[in-house]
């Protein structure tokens, strides 16, 4: 017979609304603590059981041979262009505990989510340790 075996990246439960604003202001606060100037401006959003985390950072387009033609616009135009795309920091899934959450990196490579263990060493963490754990994405 086989033994039980909790998988935290399937499954979860429904966030909430009571404690969305709270945690949305836990992420914003441990980023402008521990990473202000890393980036331009955090977005924290809610589905169903998922937390998104993703940041808006300056983009680096040199001066030096900028291709109009290649990219249609000017450089200008451009690095307005990249400051709307955000960076996927990671994916919370929430299953029941507010201070246990599961998190999934996004894999630009393969366009989805993939399971990842926080900087902890373990499955689960707090949303101020999925922001520290994704913050290489800031560096």
């Amino acid at each position: 017979m086989a033994p039980w075996v909790h998988d935290p990246h399937s499954g979860g439960m429904k966030i909430p609304a009571r404690l969305k604003e709270p945690i949305k202001q836990r992420i914003l606060a441990y980023a402008a603590d521990h990473y202000a100037g890393k980036y331009n401006r955090i977005d924290v959003r809610f589905r169903d059981k998922f937390c998104y985390i993703d940041a808006y950072i300056e983009p680096y387009v040199p001066e030096e041979n900028f291709d109009e033609e290649r990219y249609g616009c000017t450089r200008e135009e451009r690095i307005e262009f990249l400051r709307t795309v955000p960076t996927h920091l990671c994916r919370l899934r929430y299953g029941g505990d507010v201070e246990k959450w599961a998190m999934a990196f996004y894999t630009y490579s393969n366009n989805k989510y993939e399971p990842s263990v926080f900087n902890n060493g373990t499955f689960h963490g707090t949303p101020e340790e999925a922001f520290e754990t994704s913050a290489v994405y800031l560096q």
